[in-house]
């Protein structure tokens, strides 16, 4: 994995792609917990959302190390 790329002249982190790969799998995530109706099982809805993205994000992270 890169540490750096440039995007537009300007250097960003490496984690930047693995970021946004999995806000792309929480947004698809999120459809189909909203589509089926999901959330209703859940107390506080965006937190659980930002839980859930945590706990992809750092899950994938340790994956990759």
């Amino acid at each position: 994995m890169p540490y750096e790329f440039s995007l537009g002249g300007a250097l960003m982190p490496g984690v930047l792609l693995w970021f946004a790969l999995m806000l792309g799998v929480l947004w698809g995530l999120d459809a189909v917990a909203g589509r089926y109706g999901l959330y209703r099982f859940v107390w506080h809805p965006p937190l659980f959302r930002i839980a859930l993205f945590v706990c992809l994000f750092c899950g994938f992270g340790l994956l990759l190390f």
